[in-house]
């Protein structure tokens, strides 16, 4: 048997039907789910290390990619995944779209509706566009990027990371660090941390905490030694100087000193700490070269092919609800 067929039969033995309709948000998965969809993803994980990679578990759907904002690593993930599960696969370039022409959202929406996509995988700037979309066309609707809001799919991959790092998530203390103010990875990495066990710290300056954020179930430092102290794992985020209004921070240099992570801040956490960051890297800004580089401590390249194997998990589970509603 070959071990594109293990890996069929191992995939039928473990895809369970998304729960939802779309994947727009952390809250939309639930633990025991969430468990089934990380053990699809580790299948996935292996046979994209095979030399023959494609399946035909999406043969005959058709994926529409439609990112407003720009992006490398999150759309040629989801095609990549898209292309290895047999999907036909639409990658719609919006700047040369209607939309630059003054066609609303809805507008887009009724638009692609009309072409009868099956899923439909969005990045948009403003919070709440995928929940905008999703209640306009009769597709899957999975949420790659909303504003400031969540990107459930970049947490379900970290979670695969720190799975396969650590066997458990559950226990683990994780800091998150940074600019929490503008980012989505931060808000749907705590909510799928905390749902499935870990303990989750926010830490950055004042001016880059959202003021609610000690309603997030997080323990809020803004002070990096006292923060890291017992972390088992030290999530940095990208400096969003594109979003920002006004200067939030000094300088990026004065942000390295007092906020980058580097050697003698890692230090600081648990011996044995692991280093992530979604990307992409601002070095000398948010984290060292030399840490970010050293694979005994850094899960970023780790995160960046766990996440086509996530991002395969959750299309062929959305599929799976679809054959279901068929």
């Amino acid at each position: 048997m070959t071990h594109t067929a293990v890996a069929a039969d191992l995939i039928a033995d473990r895809l369970v039907p998304f729960p939802k309709s779309h994947f727009l948000a952390a809250a939309d998965l639930n633990p025991p789910f969430t468990l089934a969809l990380l053990d699809l993803a580790d299948v996935f994980v292996d046979l994209n290390r095979e030399s023959t990679k494609g399946l035909e578990l999406l043969r005959g759907r058709t994926v529409l990619n439609l990112f407003f904002e720009n992006s490398t690593r999150t759309s040629s993930s989801f095609e990549i995944a898209a292309k290895r599960l047999g999907a036909d696969v639409v990658t719609m370039p919006v700047q040369a779209s209607s939309v630059k022409k003054g066609e609303t959202l809805i507008d887009t929406a009724v638009t692609l509706n009309a072409m009868r996509p099956d899923i439909l995988v969005v990045r948009h700037s403003a919070s709440g566009a995928a929940a905008l979309l999703s209640q306009k066309v009769g597709c899957a609707v999975v949420n790659a990027g909303d504003g400031r809001h969540e990107h459930p799919t970049q947490a379900l991959l970290d979670l695969l990371s720190l799975r396969r790092a650590f066997g458990d998530v559950g226990g683990l203390t994780v800091a998150i660090c940074g600019d929490i103010a503008h980012s989505r990875v931060a808000r749907s990495n705590v909510a799928l941390l905390s749902m499935m066990g870990a303990r989750v710290r926010l830490i950055g300056p004042p001016t880059l905490v959202p003021g609610d954020a000690d309603r997030w179930g997080c323990e809020v430092f803004h002070d990096m030694r006292e923060g890291l102290k017992g972390c088992d794992v030290v999530m940095m985020l990208r400096l969003q100087l594109e979003r920002m209004d006004g200067a939030l921070v000094p300088s990026t240099r004065e942000y390295f000193r007092f906020w980058g992570l580097d050697r003698e801040k890692l230090a600081w956490a648990s011996p044995g700490a692991k280093v992530m960051h979604p990307g992409p890297m601002n070095r000398g800004v948010e984290i060292d070269s030399d840490v970010a580089d050293d694979l005994s401590v850094s899960l970023i390249q780790d995160q960046v092919e766990m996440g086509v194997a996530a991002r395969m998990a959750v299309l062929a589970s959305l599929s799976a609800r679809l054959e279901g509603a068929a």
